[in-house]
């Protein structure tokens, strides 16, 4: 049937099919958002990328060029350094606990209040590095860059309340 050139279709399926359509509109808004995946930059050239107060739980930046970038205030707990360049970074503030630092190159990286508890720096080179406040509580570090850290270690990190040197086992 048509009116004034316009096709009238039947009402009854029409309105079906909004009502079904309208159905999954609301179920998919109402739904809440899936949590935040970790990411894999293994092998990424991310020179100069800000990452500054992201959430990067347990991502891996493995064999990574992330060479001045800013990870500042970010979350990198778990994350994956493993032999990644992080040479001039910015990673004032930091949570770096539990993150695999083997192997990494974080010359003149900027660690000042990060918080690395627990993660493993075996094999890390911290040539020039600014650890001002940062906490080294339980990290594996070889003696001769433990040594290093130790002749520039200060300050207290804010978030844990440790003293830095005590936390590197200074003497």
């Amino acid at each position: 049937m048509s009116v004034g050139g316009f096709a009238i279709v039947r009402s009854v399926p029409l309105l079906s099919l909004l009502a079904i359509a309208l159905f999954f509109l609301i179920g998919l808004v109402s739904s809440p958002m899936p949590e935040a995946t970790a990411l894999d930059y293994g092998k990424e050239i991310l020179v100069g990328t800000d990452f500054s107060g992201r959430d990067l739980t347990e991502s891996s930046f493995t064999k990574a060029n992330v060479r001045q970038c800013d990870f500042s205030n970010a979350n990198l707990a778990g994350v994956s350094f493993f032999a990644a360049n992080l040479q001039e970074a910015n990673l004032t503030g930091a949570n770096l606990r539990y993150a695999t630092l083997d192997s990494a190159r974080l010359i003149k990286a900027n660690l000042t209040d990060a918080v690395l508890e627990g993660a493993f720096a075996a094999n890390a080179r911290f040539d020039g590095a600014i650890i001002d406040g940062a906490d080294f509580t339980d990290v594996l570090l070889r003696r001769d860059e433990q040594a290093k850290l130790c002749d520039i270690a200060a300050g207290t990190n804010p978030v844990t309340g440790r003293d830095t040197r005590e936390t590197l086992f200074c003497r």
